[in-house]
């Protein structure tokens, strides 16, 4: 996998959603449209954030790291025909791991 070749603009993320399982344990195939959002990713990039100074704070998160997504919110882009979700860096719900 290649690194896109996007910087995230202010306080943004750039989430790769883990992808999520297209047969059950049982072998039912589910199909694209039941599928769930994700609610899970690695962090790919991320912006630079400021405080209403505008001097830059560290984020809470780093590329690598895998993070918790809210169910609605960020929004999805495709790039490479990967499919990214780009989030605000205070709508990440945690870090895992």
């Amino acid at each position: 996998m290649s690194t896109p070749n996007i910087r995230p603009l202010g306080d943004r993320v750039l989430v790769q959603p883990k992808e999520e399982k297209e047969v059950t344990r049982g072998g039912i195939i589910i199909p694209d449209t039941a599928k769930e959002k994700p609610m899970e990713g690695t962090v790919i990039a991320v912006g630079i954030k400021r405080d209403k100074d505008g001097k830059e704070v560290p984020f809470d998160v780093k590329p690598g790291d895998t993070v918790l997504l809210p169910k609605y919110g960020g929004t999805e882009v495709k790039l490479d025909g990967t499919v990214y979700q780009i989030v605000r860096s205070d709508d990440l719900l945690g870090i895992l791991g």
